[in-house]
């Protein structure tokens, strides 16, 4: 177990200037401000395509004091010793035998502590913060303690977790997808993953302390900086089997449209751009036999669905939020049978209290958030878990992104649905009016996704290739960036570390700033390239603010 509460920092969007290892001084404004936008009288002055010098190395650590990239060079070093690795307990115990508890701490502070860990609490956090916030990198806070449980009691719990009372008792047959149900050779979901948190299920009470560290680190953010962000992963305030059995549901219902658009001839079309006609639909409906006629043609109001004739993917979306009201409703359409079957027959009462507090926790942290001026991040997990997680996100956004994004939700790229899920949302705020927040990254947990694909016998849902990846990753990022030369309320963190996304985001933006005479401020302010080792050349000096670039 980790001794003390710890608070990482996730670097973000270190901010141009010139070469320095000085920090910046504070920015001027440019004499001739309509420099800054493009076409026209000013077409001589357009902002140059900046050229991004990941080799300069000057530029790259210069936030850091030399002591503390020779401490980083050891550390990594040691943790990349697989001897080390593999007797770092038995040497841990000797350490501490020999200097006692006190002197094994101030050591660990020095070495590893002191490389990976920002701090304890919100004053201990601060002069990184103030030395980072010097040089324009901002900060994402994670609450950073894990649980150190043996495979096997990883293995255990999450079993028990994921199981609800019906199955173990066998009274309620598990009808759930292949890749939503637990499978103990994937219990120990850190199996696999280095770059990313796991929280194992042990109690509602854990939950609950989780929250209230989680409660202290926005707190810690919000008082160390302004427009500070803090992460979460919604593993870690519920029980997981609530998170399984909703993916399940809301897949289960994303493909029952697909199939019905199939049959219309519009298989294949990206989600956002497909559209089932109303007729065609209810006549389908009603001859597979799940509703009657006249209560299928109560779904399909001019009420809910306007008067265009058509239903797509939000649409549809809507009409199944009646029908899906958690333990209630947690049924799915048999596209063989035509019948609406029940996942499974009863849920206890205690289950619906679980996922009762569940939302709850997590309302209570996005209320917090709001209130301290922070943005509440929340992390992707494990496919299976993730439509459940993004769709409760997406509640949230509906009622907290209001005026400005304070929960994004995070897509990841590497899923062959990533476009589909980013459109899908992005086109539902324009609707509905709330501001789009997102992050971008590629992902972290590949290897575990298609080992377990193969190993319980369903569709692999990674991208094929790396290529394909980067691919993915553009496409999405263009469209977000298209939707942020006409929203300035929308917001997105390009979370990656590849220099060809950098630069890419790079150039794109500022072409565009240059070619529809819009203000490159503007547009850096809505984007963050996280980057804990990469700067900017002095191309783009002057054009980023609040520590975006």
């Amino acid at each position: 177990m980790a001794l003390k509460r710890v608070f990482l920092l996730r670097s973000v969007a270190p901010r141009v200037a010139a070469l320095s290892t000085k920090p910046r001084a504070q920015e001027q404004p440019p004499a001739n401000p309509e420099a800054l936008r493009g076409c026209g009288a000013a077409e001589a002055v357009r902002p140059p395509v900046p050229a991004v010098d990941f080799t300069n190395t000057q530029e790259a650590y210069r936030s850091r004091r030399s002591w503390e990239l020779a401490r980083n060079l050891l550390v990594l070093r040691l943790c990349a010793s697989p001897v080390l690795l593999a007797h770092h307990e038995q040497l841990f115990q000797v350490a501490r035998k020999l200097l006692g508890q006190r002197m094994f701490e101030r050591l660990m502070k020095m070495t590893f502590y002191g490389h990976f860990v920002a701090g304890e609490d919100q004053e201990s956090i601060r002069p990184l913060i103030r030395h980072n916030k010097a040089f324009g990198v901002g900060f994402i806070l994670d609450y950073g303690v894990e649980e150190d449980l043996s495979p096997e009691e990883a293995e255990r719990k999450e079993m028990e977790s994921c199981t609800s009372e019906a199955e173990r008792d066998g009274s309620g047959a598990n009808k759930r997808e292949k890749q939503y149900q637990v499978h103990p050779a994937f219990g120990d979901r850190r199996d696999g993953v280095i770059s990313a948190r796991t929280y194992f299920y042990a109690s509602e009470a854990k939950c609950d302390n989780y929250m209230e560290n989680l409660l202290q680190c926005i707190e810690a953010s919000g008082g160390a900086s302004d427009g500070g962000f803090s992460a979460i992963k919604l593993t870690a305030l519920g029980r997981p089997q609530f998170l399984l059995q909703f993916s399940d549901v809301l897949t289960r219902w994303r493909q029952f449209f697909h199939q019905m658009a199939a049959e219309q001839g519009q298989a294949g079309r990206p989600a956002v751009d497909t559209k089932l006609e109303v007729a065609v639909l209810q006549e389908s409906i009603a001859k597979m036999g799940i509703s009657s006629r006249a209560e299928i043609e109560r779904w399909f109001t001019p009420e809910t669905l306007g008067v265009s004739g058509t239903v797509d993917l939000l649409d549809w979306n809507s009409l199944i939020d009646s029908r899906t009201q958690l333990s209630r409703h947690l049924v799915v359409p048999n596209v063989q049978t035509g019948q609406l079957e029940p996942l499974l027959s009863r849920f206890t009462e205690e289950e619906e209290q679980q996922m009762k507090r569940m939302l709850q926790r997590m309302d209570v942290l996005a209320k917090r958030a709001r209130e301290a001026g922070v943005r509440l991040m929340i992390d992707a997990e494990q496919s299976y878990f993730q439509p459940a997680i993004s769709r409760l996100t997406l509640e949230m956004q509906r009622r907290f992104n209001v005026d400005k994004p304070f929960i994004f939700n995070t897509f990841q790229c590497y899923l062959k649905d990533a476009y589909d899920n980013v459109t899908i949302d992005m086109e539902l705020s324009r609707r509905e009016g709330w501001c789009f927040g997102a992050k971008l990254v590629r992902g972290a947990y590949m290897a575990q996704e298609r080992a377990r694909a193969v190993e319980i016998g369903y569709e692999d849902p990674i991208n094929p290739t790396y290529e394909a990846t980067n691919a993915m990753y553009h496409r999405c990022l263009n469209y977000v960036l298209e939707e942020l030369k006409h929203s300035t309320k929308a917001e997105v963190m390009v979370a990656s570390h590849n220099e060809d996304t950098v630069s890419f985001t790079l150039c794109s933006v500022l072409c565009w700033s240059a070619t529809f005479r819009s203000s490159s401020r503007t547009i850096f302010r809505s984007i963050a390239c996280c980057s804990s080792r990469i700067r900017c050349s002095k191309a783009c000096q002057g054009l980023s603010e609040d520590g975006f670039c």
